[in-house]
Parts: C-alpha cells; sequence; structure tokens
C-alpha cells in the first residue's frame, strides 16, 4: 500500500527555484533555509526533493479548498467584501506547535496529520473560483513559498480571467522566489510570529529572512499586511511589541498590522487562550510606534470598534466590520476618504458590490466530489 510520501513524490514536476551544485547536489532557493539536498533526500519542507541531481517539486494536486472573505486571510485594506478562492498543498518550511493548520502544513512531519490530496489542474481550479464568484485567488493552508511553482500555474491562469492573486505566507523567502512571484502576485500577507531570534529558532526559522521579506516584499510593490498571533508567555512581552511594530513602521507606517488571537491548538496547550485585553494592549503598542491602521482579529464584538478601518487623517469611520462581515464601506472608487479625500492605502474596487459569504465554504465541487478526485 503505497504512503502518502510515496503519493506526493508522483505528484511532481521538476522546479525552478534551484541550482545544481557539486557531487549531485542541489540548492533549494523557495525559502530562507535555502537548502542543499543531496540525491535521494528532501530539503527541511519534506516536499522539494533531489531526484538524480534534479529538484522535484509539488505539483498536480491540493490538499484543500475553501471560498474564505478576504477578511479572514486577513486582508482589510485589499477589496473589502470580495471572496478569496484558497487553496493550498502540503508541508511547510517551519514546524509551529500552535499551527491551525497543522493537518496540511505537518502531514509529512506527524503521523497524526492525515490529509487526502486532490488531483487539480490549475484550469479547473481558476474555472472554479470564477463560477464561485472569486474576486481573488490565494495560495494558503500550507507554506506557499515551497510550492511556487505550482501557485504561480495557478496564479497565470487566474491573471487571464481577470481573478487577482495572494499569498498567506510565513515571510521566509529569499531574493529569488520574490522575484519569481512578484509578476503574478498583487497581494501577500505574511506572519511576523515574533520579534526574537530566539523565538523563530523554536519555530524552526530565524527573524532576520522575514525582516528581509517584508522589506522587500513593500519594496517591490506588492500590497503587504502582516499579521503576529499574540501567544501569552511567547511573543507579547512589552519591548517585543514595541520592536516589532517599530520594525513594521519603519517600513512604512501605511503597512495594516493585525494582532490576532491565540487559542490552544496542536501541540501547544499550555498558554492561555489570548483575552480581548491583551489585543487591545497590543493595538495601542501598534498605534503609539506610528502605525496607522492597526486591528485586533478573532474576537468579533469583544474589542470595541478595533475590527473597522478609520481615515488616518480625520478619523471618519471607513469600513465597519463584524468578524469578517462588512456593514459599512464608504471608501471613494478612487481610494479615498469621503470626508477628508486623503487617500487610504490599499487596492480598492471602483464601487463595494456587497459580499457573497461572511463566512467560510466548501466549493460545491468539492462537496459533490464530481471533479476533484483523491490521488492515489
Amino acid at each position: 500500500m503505497k504512503t502518502l510520501r510515496d503519493i506526493l513524490q508522483e505528484s511532481v514536476k521538476e522546479g525552478e527555484l534551484y541550482e545544481k551544485m557539486d557531487n549531485g547536489f542541489v540548492r533549494c532557493v523557495a525559502c530562507g533555509h535555502r537548502c542543499p539536498i543531496p540525491d535521494g533526500h528532501p530539503g527541511v519542507c519534506k516536499v522539494r526533493f533531489n531526484r538524480g541531481g534534479k529538484l522535484y517539486v509539488p505539483w498536480g494536486y491540493v490538499g484543500g479548498v475553501q471560498c474564505d472573505p478576504i477578511e479572514k486571510k486577513p486582508f482589510y485594506h485589499a477589496y473589502p467584501g470580495a471572496l478569496a478562492y484558497s487553496f493550498g498543498m502540503l508541508g511547510c518550511d517551519l514546524h509551529c506547535p500552535y499551527c491551525q493548520n497543522w493537518v496540511t502544513s505537518q502531514a509529512l512531519r506527524d503521523p497524526r496529520a492525515v490529509s487526502s490530496p486532490l488531483r487539480a489542474t490549475p484550469e479547473m481550479l481558476v474555472r472554479d473560483a470564477v463560477n464561485q464568484g472569486a474576486k481573488v485567488v490565494v495560495s494558503t493552508y500550507n507554506e506557499p513559498l515551497i510550492t511556487s511553482e505550482w501557485a504561480v500555474s495557478i496564479f497565470k491562469e487566474a491573471r487571464k480571467a481577470g481573478v487577482k492573486t495572494g499569498c498567506v505566507s510565513n515571510g521566509n523567502a529569499t531574493p529569488e522566489v520574490l522575484d519569481y512571484l512578484r509578476p503574478w502576485i498583487d497581494l501577500y500577507k505574511i506572519d511576523l510570529k515574533s520579534y526574537d531570534d530566539r523565538h523563530y529558532r523554536q519555530l524552526g526559522g530565524r527573524l532576520q529572512p522575514i525582516l528581509d521579506t517584508i522589506r522587500r516584499t513593500h519594496q517591490m510593490g506588492f500590497w503587504v499586511e502582516i499579521v503576529t498571533l499574540l501567544v501569552s508567555g511567547f511573543n507579547d512581552a512589552e519591548d517585543e511589541l514595541k520592536g516589532l511594530a517599530g520594525f513594521i513602521a519603519s517600513v512604512s507606517p501605511d503597512i495594516p498590522w493585525h494582532v490576532t488571537a491565540f487559542h490552544k491548538d496542536y501541540r501547544m496547550t499550555d498558554p492561555a487562550d489570548t483575552t480581548p485585553e491583551m489585543l487591545k494592549h497590543a493595538v495601542a503598542i501598534g498605534r503609539a510606534a506610528g502605525l496607522r491602521y492597526v486591528y485586533a482579529g478573532n474576537m468579533p464584538g469583544r474589542v470595541g470598534d478595533l475590527e473597522n478601518t478609520y481615515c488616518h487623517q480625520c478619523g471618519m469611520t471607513l469600513i465597519e466590520r463584524y468578524g469578517y462581515h462588512i456593514s459599512k464601506y464608504l471608501i471613494t472608487p478612487d481610494g479615498h476618504c469621503p470626508s477628508c479625500k486623503e487617500a487610504i492605502p490599499g487596492r480598492w474596487a471602483e464601487k463595494f458590490e456587497g459580499q457573497i459569504a461572511s463566512s467560510p465554504y466548501l466549493p460545491y465541487f468539492r462537496q459533490r466530489g464530481a471533479q476533484l478526485t483523491t490521488l492515489d
């Protein structure tokens, strides 16, 4: 009987993000690990591997597909109310003990993570995204950087169909992979998990590549939003939050920063769940650092007005939210405040067209199993 690893090693093609080295090694440049990989072995991510001196990468499947309000990603300054057709594969280059998508991200590390990959094509996924009414197609759930070749093939189809594109990433990138992605991606959300390198090493990474990615993506013209999952005793120290917020503000005070609530999940069951007061305090730190758009997430109705978007110039309420639901939208078609005419940073539609859904749902074909079939 085939193992998941056997199945995934058949669903591959030669990658584009690697260099050949001596003695049959290859160096993968899809993520900040820059793994030198000997013949017959995978990189840290477990899904990019060397076979005969060539790097093979995931291809032709999805580990999950879902239709999400774009606010769930979260993007608050990019097409509010839009439907984001979200897909992922399997594997990750980090191993966060609190991962909420661990069933897909840790599929080849943790025997409890059982996820059945489904056969798919870029054309099929984009066609379904259009049929669902999605405005954006997003690579998410696992780490998009390690499946960049597959994501780009889908994004190329999305561009042909007039659909926007985005990534929800841990930000552990390289200049090479960002150059590869830039022509095909509009939106880039980055998890800045901590501002302490020791904490990042506990998660299997390093802080500096993530900071470099934030600077570089902003300079390259991606629309960037930053998320920090606030975990008691891990990344919520006053000095750390001040440093983190100050760093984002040094890149641009217009980058939205989302602080979201931790709840016990996967292997992290010791810290207390994040409270609304903790989120409010982090928002205050962000604003004091000079950030103009700081949001508290994952606690609808419990964080006061910290889900809403306000004009940084005159304070007018521009977008009112409850969770993923948009209840008020006043930004002008050209992206300005209607009161003081200040330009509001973001990617805005010409008009608010309402919401197809204010909660996630599975696409109809996934429910019926009519087109996506399990790899075997």
